[in-house]
Formats: structure tokens, C-alpha cells, sequence
């Protein structure tokens, strides 16, 4: 707990609470010194000394080593503006791919300088412009037609939507850790959550919403590359019909479950999880529709189904987060 003060009243009606000593000898205020008041939803207010000063960029040094990559990534989450690769000597052309293909995974970090033993990444996005809930929506749109276009792809044999869906995966990757990046930075600086009304609690629930929509991104991908090798295998019409009514309700619990999270409507919520008896039946009639497709056939007919219901799953796991 903090030091409490008694708030006090001045004869003409101004209220007023004394700094701590220490403090402000710390951030050396002296009487006639400025702080900026802001005043935050939830009654706090924010005293701050530095509100003219020019934040200065957060940089890193990192050296070479076997998890170079994740260090990169890591650093980037934790809102590091630039980031900086050293060697003793020459970096290896290996080495060196590795640092730029890192950096082209993630949105808006680009390589500034580049020398024989050195390599400089600064991130130039601009992350005040740069809505949580609008890159939200944008991963959940983009993963819910992933939905639909991989049990197509599927279903259709059509291995160009399927090589389409995982290109898409990998824009989708660029995004997912930039929002996490702004939403790490805001629970760092509340001030910025401000700007776009969401409080640090709510972070956690974006964070997690991002995640299960990654992971839908991800199951999608598994089952576009499940397109990918059929070959010549056809579906038969009642797996193809079976399948695509199974796609359709897992799509349908998603673009629900999405809506209840931002929304915070927990009947919404209930009505993604009543699904549940819908989804399983509909599981159970392709596992018996299946068996009477090939020996090759049928464990991918059944990889797809267990994708599907995975996505189900995911989207339970979103509405819950109204509760």
C-alpha cells in the first residue's frame, strides 16, 4: 500500500493533498516546479515529472548465440525501439539471414544499418497510431475467412487456396506480435491505454483473445497442408457435404465468440458453447461417413474433422473470456 495523505481544502474551496518530501528531492522539484495531472477512468490520478521531456528510444545489444532469434523476438514484444546484433568478428551469412528473415516476421522492425560485424534493427512503427482493438479485428477477420478457405480448399482438392491460406498465416504471424508489443507497452505506460480506452485488465483479455485467434491461424494451416498432400485422393459426396456443414458451425461459433468478446455479452457466450452437441454430432457422421473412404483417405478425413473441432474449441475458449 501507498503513503496516505489527507486531502485538504484552502479557504476560497481548492483542494489539495503535500508530495512526499523524498520524491519530489528525488525528481528535484523546487516551489514554482511544473508536474502534468491526468486523471485516469478508473480515480486514479497520474503526478508526472518527465510529461516535457522526449522519451528516449529503449535499444539492446545482443550477441550472437543459438537462440538469437527469439532473443529478437523477445526484445521486440518487450517494446524495444532498436535493437542491435554485435559480433566479435565477421557475422556469417547464415547468421546474417537469420537476422533478416527474424526481422521481416515482424511488422514495422526494419534493418538500418548494417556493417561486416554488426547489424542494427529499429522498429518504425508508430504504435500511438496503431489500434489494439482495430489489429484485433483485423487477425480475427483474416482467420475467420482462413476458416472458411482451408475446409475449402479441402474439401474441393483446390491446392492453390490452400498455399494462399498459409501465405496469409504468415502476414497474420506480423500482426499478432505487433499487437502483442502495444499491448505489452501499455501495461507498462497505462497513459497509452488511455488514448485508446482500454485499462491494463483488459490487455490481459486482448492478449489472450489474440492468442486463441493465432491458434486458429495455425489449425487452419494444418489443415491446408493436409490439402496439399491428397494428391489424387477424391472425397466422396457425403464426406464433402458432412464436412462443409461441420466448417460452416465451427465458422459460425468463431464470428460469435468474437462478437461476445467485444461486445462482453455472455448470452452470446452461452450460445457458442450450446453448440457443442451440434458440433460433436456432426463430427461423430463424418467418422462414419469415413470409413468407407480409402485406407489412405481416411486418417486425413479425420485430421480435417479434428481441426475443425479444434477451432470450435479455440472459440469456446474466446466467449468464455466474457465470463
Amino acid at each position: 500500500m501507498g503513503e496516505l495523505r489527507k486531502v485538504q481544502q484552502t479557504p476560497t474551496g481548492t483542494y489539495f493533498i503535500c508530495l512526499p518530501r523524498d520524491w519530489a528531492k528525488e525528481h528535484n522539484l523546487q516551489k514554482g516546479s511544473q508536474v502534468n495531472l491526468e486523471a485516469s477512468t478508473d480515480g486514479k490520478l497520474l503526478v508526472d515529472t518527465q510529461f516535457d521531456i522526449e522519451p528516449q528510444p529503449k535499444i539492446i545489444t545482443l550477441k550472437i548465440g543459438p537462440y538469437l532469434s527469439r532473443e529478437i523476438i523477445g526484445h521486440y514484444l518487450l517494446g524495444y525501439d532498436i535493437i542491435r546484433v554485435e559480433a566479435k568478428g565477421r557475422i556469417d551469412p547464415a547468421v546474417r539471414n537469420q537476422i533478416k528473415s527474424t526481422a521481416n516476421s515482424l511488422a514495422g522492425l526494419m534493418i538500418v544499418e548494417e556493417t561486416t560485424s554488426m547489424m542494427a534493427l529499429q522498429c518504425l512503427m508508430q504504435q500511438p497510431f496503431t489500434s489494439p482493438k482495430k489489429l484485433l479485428q483485423r487477425n480475427q477477420g483474416s482467420a475467420a475467412s482462413m476458416i472458411r478457405d482451408a475446409a475449402s480448399s479441402f474439401i474441393n482438392r483446390d491446392t492453390d487456396m490452400a498455399q494462399n491460406v498459409i501465405e496469409r498465416d504468415v502476414e497474420n504471424n506480423r500482426f499478432y506480435f505487433l499487437l502483442v508489443r502495444i499491448l505489452r507497452t501499455i501495461i507498462q505506460n497505462p497513459r497509452q491505454g488511455e488514448k485508446f480506452e482500454i485499462t491494463p485488465i483488459e490487455c490481459i483479455d486482448y492478449r489472450l483473445a489474440a492468442s486463441l485467434i493465432e491458434d486458429i491461424g495455425d489449425v487452419c494451416v494444418q489443415i491446408a497442408t493436409t490439402t496439399l498432400a491428397l494428391n489424387d485422393a477424391k472425397l466422396s459426396d457425403e464426406v464433402r457435404k458432412l464436412l462443409a456443414e461441420l466448417q460452416y458451425a465451427c465458422f459460425e461459433a468463431n464470428e460469435q465468440a468474437f462478437k461476445a468478446f467485444l461486445n462482453k455479452d455472455i448470452s452470446i457466450a452461452e450460445n457458442v458453447r450450446d453448440m457443442r452437441a451440434k458440433i460433436e454430432a456432426a463430427s461423430l457422421e463424418i467418422e462414419d461417413a469415413a470409413k468407407n473412404s480409402s485406407v489412405d483417405l481416411m486418417p486425413q478425413i479425420l485430421a480435417v474433422r479434428s481441426s475443425l473441432k479444434q477451432i470450435y474449441e479455440c472459440s469456446v475458449d474466446m466467449a468464455d473470456l466474457v465470463v
